[in-house]
């Protein structure tokens, strides 16, 4: 019924427990690019940003509406450019994220990535200090 699903409907402190990546990655290597839940676990929302997996903050009473609606067939979506979660009913929510790490997830980039950009300047740098 929900095979093939990316995004995943969470309750209050998702994450809670795992301080390591491997609970990030595990996700994404299902096929969820977002969770949305009324608030995270820190490490794991910071895991979640870094590691391609967008972290949605909703209030309680929306996520209880998503949970009420998500049955086969319901489809939501996830716009991280406008940052904002809507349905084809006209419902729509706006969220929040760093400007940051929306760029970086915007553009499929992890920290070595945006590192990387700078690969020029860097060996310049490296060269001047010989």
């Amino acid at each position: 019924e929900y095979e093939g699903a990316t995004i995943l409907l969470a309750r209050r402190n998702f994450g809670s427990g795992s301080s390591r990546e491997h609970a990030v990655w595990a996700l994404v290597d299902y096929g969820f690019r977002a969770v949305i839940a009324p608030s995270f676990a820190d490490i794991f929302y910071g895991n979640a940003l870094k590691n391609g997996l967008l972290p949605v903050r909703l209030s309680e009473e929306d996520v209880d509406y998503l949970f009420q609606k998500a049955e086969g067939g319901y489809e939501l979506c996830v716009d991280l450019e406008a940052c904002r979660v809507c349905d084809a009913s006209g419902w729509e929510r706006s969220f929040e994220i760093d400007p940051y790490f929306r760029k970086m997830l915007l553009n499929g980039w992890d920290e070595i990535a945006l590192t990387l950009q700078h690969e020029d300047k860097i060996a310049a740098y490296e060269a001047a200090r010989r």
